[in-house]
């Protein structure tokens, strides 16, 4: 990922957060605040403008060099309260886990 952000490809002002796979199990996580890796969506940090989420994809590059992540991806949320929801279906997806197999891992819980 060039750390240039899809919203601002596309002009649009919409906060985004960082995503990647963790490399020992191919988990999606997100960028927290103070650049923890977590697993849920809603405490991931969000970046509201393209110097922000430009510097936070360069400090994750540190995590792709040190092979905890890959495929570093940032992308559009909307905030409504404490949570964060996807915009695209895509992102939503990857946010929740596969689309089979309902009943488990992170697709199974509330919200």
């Amino acid at each position: 990922m060039s750390g240039r952000s899809r919203s601002a490809q596309h002009g649009t002002d919409m906060p985004q957060v960082v995503s990647a796979n963790r490399l020992s199990d191919g988990i999606v996580v997100f960028r927290a605040p103070g650049g923890k890796w977590i697993e849920r969506l809603d405490e991931a940090a969000t970046f509201a403008d393209k110097a922000a989420l430009d510097a936070a994809v360069a400090d994750a590059q540190r995590d792709v060099a040190a092979n905890v992540v890959v495929d570093i991806f940032p992308f559009e949320v909307t905030i409504a309260g404490a949570n964060l929801t996807a915009v695209t279906l895509r992102d939503r997806i990857r946010t929740r886990g596969p689309t089979v197999h309902l009943d488990h891992g992170k697709q199974a819980l509330p919200g």
